[in-house]
């Protein structure tokens, strides 16, 4: 259920813990008359005035800044006051019980947000893209959902929405005329039309995958027996010593995760124990764990020392995995045996030729993870998107299609098809949305926002 909209809620906005600064912001009807309460006066429209801060009981808290934002020219569409204050962890507490004792409530996750949306400040697509960017991890990642915080996603779903809307007219008026037949040329012209909609939507789930990458990322396990260079291949990938590394097998006895971008597309990997027979129950608790993580990984790198050969490295990497397990197979230490590193495919697996010590073969491994996240090179105009904005791109794309293969003769069932789609559209913005879905989507955003 939503939370109610007509009360007022407050929460620090930045970064909990000692910083130089902290805001603590106020939104809601009764916003500006518990700042004028706790700063003694009340504060011009967007003008920083310097205040001191007092408890109910009249002792100084901190000496700060107060910003007040009338309605409906605030971030939430509602009175907005930020109390800028140090960022001490007593002040900041202090500070907010001294609010939720004036009538203020803690604000829930992302409810700021939620606010805006519910108030047509930004849509649900421009609501996400503020988590997104707030939580990017890579430049392309804060580009992208620059893009789509600025409205470029929702202007583009905008507009095809509208060739949708036109569509939609034109063969309601054949079908409001049920004995005119509809002729070639008239069928002509709404297929092209459709077929225009039809590519629009496949650029924009081309770049709405692309979102998704650097939204998901790719979650891979490092496996492989002992000493072969697994925890040498996670530090290469990290940049940093993240695990031990010796020449002692079973070093690694639990599983290591670290979160990487390569590139830019963000990868979680998981270092795990090496797969052998042993009685020692700590190294067997470690096998077990990475048993685990290979149940939950997108894909396995399995590492295996070059000199044990190619055959050997397949059998063994075939006879310890699940059978649908999907794996690459990389023949490490490399340098050892001398020649340049090799990329090719046997027997349906791709193998890759590395060194996690002198780092042969990373930027190949690189490609192959981006490729494997599902990255494609040179798509222009990558925006924020999630998994959900490219399942609706795609259930609109189907709808149009199926309305082309049916404009032709059964024009009907095209009309309702290009409905449909425009459903799965309005999805993406929020106009057609369900009280859970935004439920669930501002429970994943931080408490200030």
């Amino acid at each position: 259920m939503l939370p109610p909209a007509d009360d007022t809620i407050a929460a620090l906005a930045t970064a909990p813990g000692t910083g130089a600064v902290a805001i603590v912001r106020i939104s809601g009807p009764a916003a500006a008359a518990i700042a004028r309460r706790v700063t003694g006066r009340g504060a011009a429209p967007r003008i920083a005035e310097l205040r001191v801060f007092k408890d109910r009981d009249g002792a100084e808290i901190d000496r700060g800044l107060t910003l007040y934002f009338p309605a409906p020219d605030s971030y939430t569409g509602e009175e907005v006051v930020e109390l800028h204050c140090h960022g001490s962890r007593v002040v900041v507490d202090w500070l907010l019980e001294t609010i939720y004792a004036y009538g203020a409530r803690p604000a829930g996750p992302g409810e700021f947000t939620l606010r805006a949306f519910l108030n047509d400040k930004l849509d649900l697509a421009q609501a996400e893209a503020i988590a997104d960017l707030v939580a990017s991890g890579s430049r392309l990642a804060a580009r992208a959902a620059l893009r789509s915080l600025t409205g470029e996603f929702s202007t583009e779903v905008q507009a095809v929405q509208r060739s949708l809307t036109e569509l939609r007219v034109l063969c309601e008026a054949w079908l409001d005329f049920p004995d005119e037949e509809l002729d070639r040329g008239a069928a002509t012209q709404l297929q092209l039309r459709t077929g225009a909609i039809d590519a629009e939507l496949a650029s924009l789930e081309t770049r709405a995958a692309q979102g998704a990458v650097l939204h998901d990322g790719l979650t891979v396990a490092i496996c492989g027996p002992p000493n072969v260079g697994k925890s040498s291949l996670l530090n290469r990938l990290a940049g940093y010593d993240a695990a031990i590394v010796t020449a002692v097998p079973g070093t690694t006895r639990d599983t290591i995760r670290e979160y990487l971008s390569v590139d830019g597309v963000p990868l979680n990997v998981v270092d795990t124990a090496g797969f052998r027979a042993t009685q020692d129950p700590v190294e067997l608790e470690g096998v077990r764990r990475a048993h685990r993580e290979i149940g939950v990984a997108d894909h396995i790198l399995w590492v295996a020392d070059i000199r044990e050969g190619l055959d050997a490295a397949l059998a063994s990497a075939r006879e310890l995995l699940p059978p649908d397990a999907a794996f690459t197979l990389l023949l490490n230490k490399v340098d050892l045996v001398g020649g340049a590193p090799r990329t090719y495919a046997s027997d349906r697996v791709a193998v890759l030729e590395t060194s996690a010590l002198t780092g042969q073969g990373m930027r190949e491994l690189a490609g192959r993870l981006k490729a494997l996240a599902g990255w494609q090179e040179n798509v222009p105009g990558t925006f924020s998107a999630r998994r959900r904005h490219v399942d609706a791109l795609a259930r609109a794309h189907d709808h149009v299609r199926r309305a082309w293969a049916a404009m032709n003769a059964e024009l009907e069932i095209a009309a309702e098809e290009l409905r449909g789609a425009q459903t799965a559209l309005g999805e993406l913005t929020g106009e057609l949305t369900s009280d859970d879905l935004l439920g669930e989507i501002f429970a994943s955003f931080c408490i200030g926002k």
